[in-house]
């Protein structure tokens, strides 16, 4: 395969997913990967781009990550000041479980108002403290996502619109396995939904010019220029189709905002150790995985990075870096 122009051998040692790549990182191609970022291509890649990229092959980011004693990936507290985030009211979709439920968590302890907006709610979120949790709220559904949705909502604007929920289909599509109906439910939710989610809330008066900003929870997988290092034999064709679709509608929301100052950001969250990835746990410590905790405090310090400078980019929570379309 390619990395910046420079070539290295890649062994794929189990399934690969957008969550997780299972591939070699052989200390010359850690290396060589290394000399990129740092000091660019000897042919045509620029430093510039070399540092604001991260790279594709996760167990080798990882690797590197520790060998330079990465402290933005290794430890999110060293750079993490969620300060800004007190006070302002945050919906999060999905914030029954997993990863939504480790931001409500974090953000309720930092003083942030939380607005839950879920199918339905669980003993942990109920537990939580949040002020307001919005039931009953299908992410496929026209008129649930807007005016049912919105009636619920009571306590003023958001300032901070969190489109976390999803779904994976698990099984692995191959051309002989493909579930077309499973594909088109990815579709629905993962980049529809959090269409549904945002123009309901515009619609409604909920999103405050000059202020507002709305967080998609993507996925790397959603990039078409790493499906070769992270799906060289293919497969999973729903998944990262929907992916795609919805970095797609981000940028688009992010164009259409821009007149109104209200900064989108595309994030992909990192490899956490939750119900969805479960079947990965494997390949969790070699591919840097972490507690839904620590995930959850990734995405929160981009999100208080999130101004109209970012807005419509596509950024890795693990490094801080951008990933290619």
């Amino acid at each position: 395969m390619k990395v910046f122009g420079l070539s290295a051998s890649l062994i794929i040692i189990g399934r690969v997913s957008s969550f997780a790549q299972p591939q070699s990182r052989s200390p010359a191609f850690v290396s060589s990967v290394s000399a990129v970022r740092h000091f660019g291509t000897r042919r045509s890649t620029p430093l510039a781009m070399a540092e604001r990229y991260t790279i594709a092959d996760q167990p080798a980011r990882f690797a590197q990550g520790q060998a330079e004693n990465n402290k933005r990936m290794l430890d999110i507290d060293s750079v993490y000041d969620p300060s800004s985030l007190a006070g302002l009211r945050v919906a999060v979709t999905g914030a029954n479980r997993g990863i939504g439920l480790a931001l409500s968590t974090e953000l309720v302890a930092v003083g942030a108002k939380v607005v839950a907006i879920v199918r339905k709610s669980s003993p942990e979120l109920d537990a939580l403290g949040v002020v307001e949790i919005i039931t009953g709220v299908d992410a496929t559904d026209d008129d649930i996502c807007g005016s049912g949705m919105c009636e619920q909502i009571k306590g003023g604007p958001i300032d901070v619109l969190i489109n976390n929920a999803g779904y994976f289909y698990e099984p692995v599509e191959t051309l002989d396995s493909l579930n077309f109906p499973e594909e088109l439910k990815m579709l629905n939710i993962c980049a529809l939904g959090p269409l549904r989610v945002s123009s309901a809330l515009n619609k409604g008066g909920f999103l405050k010019d000059n202020s507002s900003r709305i967080v998609m929870i993507t996925s790397q997988g959603g990039s078409i220029s790493w499906r070769t290092t992270q799906n060289p034999t293919g497969e999973d064709y729903g998944h990262h189709m929907s992916k795609a679709a919805a970095n797609m509608m981000a940028v688009l929301l992010s164009q259409e905002l821009k007149s109104r100052r209200i900064a989108v950001g595309i994030l992909h969250p990192g490899f956490n150790k939750t119900e969805m990835t479960a079947k990965y746990k494997e390949i969790w410590e070699i591919e840097g995985a972490v507690d839904p905790e620590v995930g959850a405090k990734r995405v929160l310090h981009e999100i208080t990075l999130l101004d109209m400078d970012r807005t419509g980019k596509f950024y890795n929570c693990e490094d801080g870096l951008e990933i290619p379309w």
